[in-house]
């Protein structure tokens, strides 16, 4: 239990930072509002959580974060249905999408680490 609740924290924790910073750095991602690319990161945070929570398993590390990676752009994108002042191009969600599959590959090995080391 403890390392899924660690997992849960690192994602609430990372994922925002980088919305935020997709936000500053790529002009195809722009979010009218700070709380705006928070509130995405914290959606990512989760969808990240429950998807690892159902498919990551020992031998399921690039299946997981390639979903991941999916999922990621899926919301990025899809979030300016819910968020009309926000602009987010597709290559932007595609930037977005890699800096979070580049995070969830390394929660990943840090959570598939701790389960073999009997910590799960």
């Amino acid at each position: 239990m403890g390392t899924n609740v660690d997992g849960l924290w690192m994602k609430l924790l990372v994922s925002p930072i980088f919305v935020v910073l997709a936000d500053a750095l790529f002009p195809e991602v722009n979010f009218a509002n700070l709380y705006q690319s928070v509130g995405v990161g914290f959606v990512l945070a989760l969808a990240g959580f429950f998807l690892d929570r159902a498919i990551l398993a020992p031998g399921s590390l690039w299946l997981t974060t390639a979903i991941d990676f999916i999922i990621g752009f899926l919301i990025v994108y899809g979030s300016v249905v819910f968020l009309p002042e926000a602009q987010v191009s597709p290559i932007g969600a595609g930037f977005v999408a890699i800096f979070y599959g580049v995070a969830e590959y390394l929660q990943h090995t840090w959570l598939l680490r701790a389960i073999r080391s009997g910590n799960e």
